[in-house]
């Protein structure tokens, strides 16, 4: 098969999950002997451009009609079976669709977050989950909140894409890959044709090692942001430690806004080690070292990454129970639920994980049953290869009823 993947990378500053995401599905394909091209846009390269052209990147936010011309000429030499889009923003729009549309080649498009119904694809402000653009036709609450990096101003290009392109997205692409049931059944409920809305998982590849024992710390690893629920995990530290503790420490593994303020926390403890942002081995590593991971989002995760990788090294999960993680985390069986944005709760799940060693190695080897079962590159593979036929008889069947 030819594949023809379409991403805007997110910025190297910061570790993306959708990149890897990107990045893992291409080299699993090409070991598979498909044929994968890239037509890529690297959020990167906006830093090198002139200061007309940086004010001129939110212009194109919801159209670049170069990209339209630049990918419809790329079609039609190249002939690709399907193209798999991704990440648009801020530099390719969703003017790809037409030139799709106008070399007459199926799409798929993976949704990794909520970007359809939400402005910044997040469904949290304030700290607190928010729907209050989901359903509605014009996104004016995001613009009027600021959702996107709290301004007005940097929202607007985003408010407007969502709402002059919600019917492009909607008939030029064959089939919609949701990365978790959670997601598909919120984007139905905001009028998305459910026809075309799949639930694809995303695949995490085998670490070829498994954990023994039952480790030696609890691991947070992800983006140091409110919405990932770093400060809950926090407070329930503090709340645990003041009850005793959990007997291991608490391993926080990553960057983002709230760096120095988890750096200061963990400051002198030594219950708490802050070691920065890991390369993949040393994610790895600290994932097959872990009693258990956590995941204390307080925002609605379309998929979680780091509990399908820890599922893939035998170590069971400590997450919010809500979104994805009710997918996969089967509570009591592969790891435990918290109630969502509860210290006392999630301080309570993290003591009972610790302190039962023989039920975390049940737990442990359960959860990387269930990767085997569903998340592992095999099964990956399958489900990718499904929904590229599906979408291409579809496109098929559509072009030959409308002869």
């Amino acid at each position: 098969m030819h594949v023809l993947v379409v991403h805007n990378r997110y910025s190297s500053a910061q570790p993306s999950g959708e990149n890897r995401v990107v990045d893992e599905e291409v080299a699993l394909l090409r070991a598979a002997g498909h044929r994968v091209d890239l037509f890529e846009r690297r959020s990167d390269d906006i830093a090198g451009r002139s200061l007309l052209g940086k004010a001129a990147v939110p212009l194109l936010v919801p159209w670049n009609p170069a990209v339209r011309t630049e990918l419809a000429a790329r079609l039609r030499a190249d002939r690709p079976d399907v193209v798999h889009v991704h990440n648009v923003f801020p530099l390719l729009s969703p003017a790809v669709l037409a030139a799709c549309a106008d070399a007459g080649v199926p799409v798929v498009a993976t949704l990794h977050n909520y970007t359809q119904v939400c402005p910044p694809g997040t469904l949290h402000r304030d700290g607190r989950p928010c729907t209050e653009c989901v359903g509605s036709a014009t996104a004016l609450p995001a613009v009027r909140h600021g959702c996107y990096r709290d301004s007005r101003l940097a929202t607007v290009p985003l408010a407007v894409s969502l709402s002059v392109n919600r019917r492009r997205w909607w008939s030029g692409v064959e089939r919609f890959f949701c990365i978790s049931a959670a997601q598909r059944d919120l984007l139905v409920q905001s009028g998305m044709p459910a026809e075309r809305l799949a639930v694809k998982h995303n695949f995490v590849p085998d670490p070829g090692a498994c954990r023994t024992g039952t480790g030696e710390h609890l691991l947070f690893l992800g983006r140091l942001a409110e919405p990932k629920g770093v400060r809950l995990l926090m407070a329930a530290w503090d709340e645990l430690a003041a009850d005793g503790g959990a007997g291991v420490p608490l391993v926080l593994a990553g960057a983002g806004p709230l760096e120095r303020e988890v750096a200061a926390w963990a400051d002198g403890r030594d219950d708490v080690r802050y070691v920065g942002l890991y390369d993949p081995e040393e994610c790895r590593r600290a994932v097959e070292r872990s009693v258990a991971v956590v995941a204390p989002s307080l925002a609605r995760e379309t998929f979680g990454l780091v509990v399908a990788e820890a599922m893939a090294a035998g170590v069971p999960a400590v997450a919010a129970g809500h979104g994805a993680f009710v997918e996969l985390v089967d509570e009591g069986v592969t790891g435990l639920l918290h109630r969502p944005g509860e210290a006392s709760s999630l301080a309570d799940r993290l003591r009972r994980i610790t302190a039962a060693p023989a039920r975390n190695r049940e737990m442990g080897l359960a959860a990387r049953r269930r990767y085997e079962q569903r998340f592992s590159p095999a099964v990956g593979l399958e489900r990718l290869l499904e929904e590229y036929r599906t979408a291409i008889a579809v496109r098929a069947e559509s072009m030959g009823g409308s002869k």
